[in-house]
């Protein structure tokens, strides 16, 4: 088993904002070397949406620098596209801008697919979002991860999603409204299919309360798990105004991370010595059990 943990999204890091039309070739090299300093293997670099044209320069810059740069190269595994094919609803869409989504649709998706070169690991979307699920069988059949998130998708609808391809839960319990109904809800569907779905988790006690974490576990299990800390360019940098994607992010005292008058989350800013502790002190889980979370599965469930 590698030891070494593998973090599936990572929108930036230490000062560089990977969803910035902005970014600077530097600015990548220090966020790969301060996760690389903070204990993360590899990590998928991940963009949330925008319009198509944005997104692909985005990603093709990206994958430029990756190219001229050893230690990008070598931290950099892949992309993660989360948007723009998500559910726009209030609470549902997040910190991602709803003016930019849209339907899924494979011309689209292949555009974006060609920005990245190939490294295109995972791509989040919103089940009810995509046609006749039609996306998510283009994806499955080039081996791509499809992951349900920022979505509402009905019981029926996830379900055949999965039976499309779909096979992964993007940060479970975010995403989503504040408030929610008691039994009908994203949560409890994904969680009723969870034997069918990796699902993910943000272990920083702000996205999912611990004890709520911990109940979610002990239903999806160990096996089918993982975490990751959905990082933002405010990572490692302390309370203050940050920007994800060129809007502001609000960075409160306790690390959280708020679109400026929002009660909803905007990525995170937890780290992956921070993820660890959190697992073995707030969950008691075991070294093997926390490996198995942060470094075996997330590899596994993008087929490495």
């Amino acid at each position: 088993m590698n030891t070494h943990p593998f973090d599936i999204q990572v929108n930036g890091y230490a000062g560089a904002d990977f969803c910035s039309a902005n970014l600077t070739a530097e600015q990548m090299h220090i966020a790969c070397a301060e996760l690389k300093a903070d204990g993360v293997g590899q990590f998928l670099a991940t963009v949330i949406t925008d319009h198509v044209d944005s997104l692909c320069a985005k990603l093709e810059k990206m994958v430029t620098f990756r190219e001229s740069d050893e230690l990008v190269r070598e931290m950099v595994a892949g992309f993660h596209i989360e948007g723009p094919f998500l559910n726009s609803g209030v609470g549902y869409i997040g910190a991602h801008p709803p003016e930019c989504v849209k339907p899924a649709n494979v011309d689209d998706m292949k555009r974006l697919l060609e920005a990245t070169g190939g490294l295109t690991k995972i791509v989040t979307l919103a089940p009810e979002n995509d046609p006749d699920f039609a996306t998510t069988r283009f994806l499955a059949d080039q081996n791509i991860t499809v992951s349900a998130g920022h979505c509402d998708p009905t019981f029926d609808q996830l379900a055949g999603s999965i039976d499309a391809g779909l096979s992964m839960m993007t940060h479970l319990g975010n995403g989503c409204p504040v408030v929610l109904p008691r039994h009908d809800n994203i949560i409890q569907r994904a969680l009723s299919l969870s034997d069918r779905l990796w699902i993910c988790y943000i272990p920083d006690g702000a996205h999912v309360d611990f004890f709520a974490l911990k109940n979610y576990l002990k239903i999806s299990g160990i096996e089918r798990s993982l975490m990751t800390s959905d990082a933002i360019s405010a990572a490692k940098l302390g309370p203050g105004i940050y920007e994800l994607s060129g809007a502001p992010v609000e960075i409160d005292e306790s690390g959280v991370a708020r679109r400026p008058g929002s009660p909803n989350l905007a990525g995170s800013t937890v780290s992956m010595p921070k993820i660890r502790e959190n697992l073995s002190r707030e969950l008691g889980l075991s070294d093997l059990e926390i490996e198995q979370l942060v470094c075996h599965n997330p590899r596994k469930s993008i087929g490495l």
